[in-house]
């Protein structure tokens, strides 16, 4: 009989693929388009499955530059997006979308070494593009992330790229390794590489709400919780999920509120309640200007084209 002790067992469904690999469980949904759960030693990690993102609160820079104006349709992007596409890759053998009749071949006693699964969204922009997110799982459980940006030209500049996780509870506080304090591409000089703790997820507290809370340069992030929304785990003891960096250095920003959250309040007293953890995980990030009284564009070295091609990513560990 064939050893399956330290391979990853596979559940084919005619909507989601399930990964196990120990205590690590995966599930990835064809309808939803997207990894809808990741569950670590009984801990549930999403609230929604990951979605590429393109927008930030915007500043008071972007608002007296023109800049929000100008790259209004990432901001609908960033809400609606269809993923138009899905693949799976199982041990190197293409699978392409497996859906009965084809997945009634399979038991609930599959294994595998590895399994990808590539997800294509087509933005709302005009004109259109497309993003890839694929998730490879290892035999370890470990998980690793890369996202392609497709440029387009006649596309604007970006406010930022990346991929958003919505966790389902708030987060006590995160470390990483990195620059200290927020830092932005044109406002990284004061920041000292180290590893540094913050706890909660504080949010800058300007008269009106904006972008904030982005960490440059960072080679891991670990966030801690200790609540979820099962009814049946009282346990208040805290638990980890850690980000790698797979190449170059990455940027995050992790706070209670998403970009829209932000943006719709006039007042920080007008921001609802803390209920969720939004991570973003950045490949690029907008520089915050500021030169003249928040007027002037940001300088050419921190923008972001959108139609130039972009390669992310990381490891979840």
């Amino acid at each position: 009989m064939e050893n399956t002790a330290n391979k990853l067992r596979i559940i084919y469904g005619d909507w989601t693929l399930g990964v196990e690999a120990g205590a690590t469980h995966y599930i990835f949904s064809y309808a939803k388009g997207g990894l809808e759960s990741m569950v670590k030693n009984g801990k549930e990690w999403l609230y929604r499955p990951p979605r590429p993102t393109f927008w930030r609160a915007t500043t008071d820079n972007d608002r007296g530059s023109g800049f929000d104006f100008k790259a209004s349709m990432w901001k609908g992007a960033d809400l609606y997006m269809n993923c138009v596409a899905t693949e799976v890759i199982v041990d190197e053998e293409n699978l392409g979308l497996p859906q009965s009749p084809f997945i009634n071949r399979f038991s609930n006693q599959e294994y595998a070494k590895k399994v990808s699964i590539k997800f294509t969204y087509e933005t709302s922009t005009t004109p259109s593009t497309t993003v890839d997110i694929s998730y490879t799982v290892e035999e370890n459980g470990l998980l690793i992330v890369k996202m392609t940006y497709h440029g387009k030209v006649g596309l604007p500049e970006l406010p930022l790229l990346g991929l958003r996780f919505t966790m389902p509870t708030v987060a006590t506080g995160f470390v990483y390794e990195g620059l200290s304090g927020e830092t932005y591409p044109d406002r990284m000089v004061g920041g000292m590489p180290g590893v540094y703790k913050i706890d909660g997820l504080p949010v800058t507290p300007y008269i009106r709400p904006q972008d904030c809370g982005v960490h440059m340069d960072n080679k891991w992030l670990e966030i801690t919780r200790n609540t979820t929304l099962n009814n049946a785990d009282s346990s208040d003891d805290d638990f980890d999920l850690r980000f790698e960096k797979l190449g170059e250095n990455f940027a995050f920003s992790c706070l209670p509120y998403t970009a829209h959250e932000l943006e719709n309040a006039t007042h920080i007293e007008d921001l609802p309640p803390e209920r969720r953890t939004v991570l973003l995980m950045l490949a690029k990030v907008r520089g915050v200007g500021g030169i003249d009284s928040w007027k002037t564009d940001v300088e050419e070295a921190y923008r972001i084209s959108g139609e130039q091609d972009y390669t992310f990513s990381f490891l979840i560990k």
